[in-house]
């Protein structure tokens, strides 16, 4: 590929994630209002990383958003208010306190990923075995490139 031709294909990719990026802000929030009608992406976003990782501590939930303490307990505060997390102090650190889905924010999170993956089959359902194969790859690929900036 040319130097050009590779710099009009960046900028391609470019225009792609801005328009990938904008749908999953959308969709995101959608999935947030699914949960709960008073739940921010932000807090969905968080409750999607409890229910991948488990029990959590702030301080690690604060890391991986790169947010301030205080928006953190906010955020947690509401979801164990809505009945969707619970927190305990940490048995390791009595200071600290642990965050973990209850069990009716993994029953809303499990019902959720069954719908999405649904849909996700329904809008890739024309998409060959191999397609669907190299995208997932290629994008795996993307997203540890990623990792390193």
């Amino acid at each position: 590929m040319s130097p050009a031709n590779r710099d009009r294909t960046i900028l391609d990719l470019e225009l792609e994630l801005s328009a990938l990026v904008r749908r999953l802000k959308r969709v995101i929030g959608e999935r947030a209002r699914t949960i709960h009608p008073d739940l921010t992406p932000a807090g969905y976003l968080m409750l999607a990383y409890m229910n991948e990782r488990g029990p959590v501590r702030a301080s690690a939930v604060v890391e991986a958003f790169n947010l301030d303490k205080g928006a953190v307990s906010r955020h947690v505060q509401s979801l164990v208010d809505w009945g969707l997390a619970t927190k305990e102090r940490d048995p390791d650190d009595g200071r600290a306190w642990v965050v973990t889905l209850s069990e009716e924010g993994r029953r809303r999170m499990d019902e959720l990923a069954t719908a999405r993956r649904a849909r996700l089959g329904r809008l890739l359902g024309e998409w060959s075995d191999d397609e669907l194969g190299t995208f997932v790859a290629t994008l795996g690929r993307y997203n540890a490139s990623l990792d390193d900036l």
